[in-house]
């Protein structure tokens, strides 16, 4: 065994990282018990790099599902994690354990704020306020809990991103401080935490809005996308507030016309979401379910609305790769349905009704090793 070894350290680097990223990703984690040499390449930020790359191209996209327990009063029910493959059959490729942290002071149950290369942020609320935050990669099992934020607030809004300029991986939190009798008018501030440093620091560009959805954000080329609204005279406008993780700063991106009526916008529900590499938008109007289409990313004028729904029942949870809108109906039942032909499929899956069960993309990747 050691002489195979042996032969294994003195490959070219190149030929060891072609061998390791053919494997398992359970079996690459094994590796690096194996010896110091295979420990230091694989732990190796570039080996990671590659790794991510690789598994970004695969063939067999995955999807993420966090789902509710059906009986939340049973004490050994917790929330799942589950993978399955973005294919016909939805085929279940692995199960996570229970996130956990052994501690009494956690709670049994996070909400999940987003997923970007493997990570995922994870947002518990101890004492009324959401200020505990972890970032976890179940494939390695790893998680980095985050400092307290500055900002306590009782509002407040969170994406999460990473910035390719500066290889860093950051979550943004949106808040609105808390003074007497002065509950929602205090202007929001916006503080991001930063893995590379450690650290929660605020940002001096404030974003031009009165109120931002906390329902939806969407991390799109290197930004974080919320929904907003700013009231001017005696009218409510929503657009698009999105945020330059590398630069730092904030612009706009105008909606469609979402009313008939003016000054109603406020009275429509919206939220944003990711569709490939540009944005779709969910408007829940009455009992109508319309999605609109983003068809060149940034351009207001591209604004396109593919489908709507005549069904109250449905919530839109995000998409599939190949474009079909994943949704949760009654009982909790996820399908999908296709947006030029309307086809209905149930992906058999279930988390519990009116809970915060939670879909998104997701790539096997070895951040946090």
């Amino acid at each position: 065994m050691s002489d195979n070894l042996s032969t294994l350290d003195s490959l070219p680097d190149v030929i060891l990282t072609n061998v390791f990223l053919r494997l398992p990703i359970k079996s690459i984690v094994t590796c690096t018990a194996v010896c110091k040499t295979w420990r230091s390449f694989i732990q190796n930020p570039t080996f990671i790099s590659d790794h991510l790359h690789h598994s970004s191209n695969n063939k067999h996209p995955l999807l993420l599902f966090r789902l509710c327990p059906l009986e939340p009063d049973e004490a050994n029910e917790k929330e799942q994690y589950v993978l399955h493959f973005d294919n016909q059959d939805f085929n279940e490729y692995t199960r996570f354990v229970d996130f956990h942290l052994h501690d009494p002071g956690y709670a049994e149950i996070y909400h999940v704020v987003g997923t970007c290369n493997g990570l995922i942020v994870l947002a518990d609320a101890l004492d009324g306020y959401e200020n505990h935050f972890f970032l976890w990669n179940p494939c390695v099992r790893k998680f980095v809990k985050l400092p307290i934020p500055d900002i306590t607030c009782p509002w407040y809004s969170v994406g999460f991103g990473f910035d390719s300029e500066a290889n860093d991986y950051k979550v943004v939190r949106f808040g609105t401080p808390e003074e007497e009798g002065q509950e929602g008018k205090s202007p929001p501030e916006v503080e991001v935490y930063s893995l590379s440093t450690g650290n929660w620091r605020m940002v001096t560009a404030l974003p031009p809005i009165d109120t931002i959805n906390r329902e939806g954000v969407a991390f799109v080329n290197g930004a974080l996308h919320w929904v907003a609204l700013r009231k001017t005279g005696n009218e409510f406008l929503n657009f698009v507030i999105v945020f330059d993780l590398g630069e730092e700063v904030f612009r706009e991106i105008a909606l469609p016309k979402l009313s008939d009526k003016n000054g109603d916008e406020d009275q429509v529900s919206v939220s944003i979401s990711a569709y490939g590499n540009s944005l779709a938008l969910f408007q829940r109007e009455s009992d109508c379910l319309s999605i609109w289409v983003m068809e060149h990313y940034a351009d207001a004028s591209s604004w396109t609305k593919i489908v709507s729904f005549a069904d109250s029942r449905c919530k839109p949870k995000g998409f599939r790769k190949s474009g079909e809108v994943i949704l949760e109906m009654d009982g909790g039942y996820l399908e999908t349905r296709d947006l030029k032909t309307k086809e209905v499929k149930n992906l058999g899956i279930r988390g519990r009704e009116y809970a915060d069960n939670f879909v998104d993309s997701y790539v096997e990747s070895l951040v946090l090793l």
